[in-house]
């Protein structure tokens, strides 16, 4: 019933989060957290390339991962437009195993917390450990859902010319403060000329985390030197207005 980054949806993220787009200044901050980077960088969720291209522009060697062969397939193309050249490797963040040893594993934006499952997520993390080199650092955005409102429905409209664009419509579905998700539906509709050409229904849950229970997560994954930091100010200590934290933490 549900698609998970299909080609609408990877069509629409191009056009509203163009390669260099910084989210809420991301990328000027992990390129000032991995100053110093010599080794190889992995970007699990690279999605179609916001993120990588720029850094792989200042020089760094990163591959990446995701789980959406039509944001690979953009990520790709993107690349060679630009003459770069990135190892992009489609597969699960919970079971993944790559040729390499990275010196840092980054993953930016609160993508980490599309993974709802809890034991997926730890798995993921064992994943990201086991791909680090001794003293190779992880760097992960974690998101609280701060703004939630049950029950909102919105929808925004995205020209691509005067004939076509893009129609999103997104619907706060629920809260589940137990299990510690929030549930969205976002329906893509592509309209040409006046008519629906195609449609995608996409399924987005975004899982959260306590401060100190993932510290714990961590630690017990075998990670060391845990630290945090509130919206993307290098330890700046976490206040119940922050929507953002970058946990960061070293394998032994």
């Amino acid at each position: 019933m549900f698609s998970y980054y299909g080609e609408l949806s990877t069509e629409l993220y191009n056009v509203t989060k163009p390669i260099g787009y910084s989210v809420d200044g991301d990328i000027e901050y992990y390129l000032e957290r991995l100053t110093g980077t010599n080794g190889k960088i992995l970007e699990a969720a690279v999605g179609s390339g916001r993120f990588l291209i720029p850094l792989l522009e200042k020089g760094y060697t990163v591959d990446g991962i995701d789980y959406s062969p039509a944001m690979l397939d953009s990520c790709r193309k993107r690349c060679t437009e630009r003459g770069l050249h990135s190892n992009l490797y489609e597969g699960n963040l919970r079971s993944f195993q790559l040729p390499s040893k990275y010196e840092a594993i980054v993953i930016p934006t609160g993508s980490f917390c599309l993974i709802e499952k809890l034991e997926d997520a730890k798995n993921a993390l064992t994943c990201f450990y086991n791909h680090l080199i001794p003293g190779g650092r992880v760097i992960i955005d974690l998101l609280f859902p701060v703004q939630w409102r049950t029950g909102e429905t919105s929808t925004s409209t995205f020209p691509f010319s005067d004939e076509e664009g893009i129609l999103l419509e997104s619907k706060s579905i629920e809260i589940n403060w137990v299990d510690q998700y929030t549930l969205t539906h976002l329906k893509y509709e592509k309209w040409k000329k006046g008519k629906l050409v195609d449609t995608e229904l996409q399924r987005f849950a975004i899982r959260w985390y306590g401060i100190e229970e993932f510290k714990l997560i961590l630690k017990n994954v075998g990670f060391s030197e845990i630290t945090c930091s509130a919206d993307y100010d290098y330890m700046k200590e976490p206040t119940k207005e922050t929507q953002l934290i970058t946990f960061e933490a070293v394998r032994k």
